[in-house]
């Protein structure tokens, strides 16, 4: 998700996330990608709010949809909540849609939106 929506001129609050996660019910996985840029305070600070951090020294935007589109095919979730203004992520919702799993593409705000990304997800929402 970082640096794709975790900036200033967002203003996205990881509290937010969470709770617009809880609000698609029990959470099975709540992962925060983050590439090996990202400073020991963000870490420290998705960890104490629930997540679990992943960081990679490559592509953020693979691993994330790679871990996605598992837990679609394993049947691990039942609704899959993507925040990213990433139109990359568009066949992992539509995998996700074509197995089951209900889609929801979260923006960090109308100009961050990515058009396509939310057309693929059966429901958006801007943050």
């Amino acid at each position: 998700m970082w640096p794709n929506v975790l900036r200033e001129e967002f203003d996205v609050d990881l509290d937010d996330l969470r709770d617009l996660a809880d609000e698609e019910g029990r959470r099975a996985m709540t992962s925060l990608y983050l590439d090996e840029h990202a400073t020991p305070e963000l870490v420290q600070a998705a960890e104490a709010r629930g997540f679990s951090v992943v960081t990679t020294s490559g592509d953020v935007d693979v691993r994330l949809a790679v871990d996605a589109t598992a837990a679609a095919v394993e049947d691990v979730i039942d609704v899959l909540v993507l925040v990213s203004r990433d139109t990359d992520f568009k066949p992992v919702l539509e995998l996700a849609a074509g197995r089951g799993v209900e889609t929801v593409a979260v923006a960090p705000g109308e100009y961050g939106r990515s058009d396509a990304l939310g057309n693929s997800a059966q429901r958006a929402i801007t943050l």
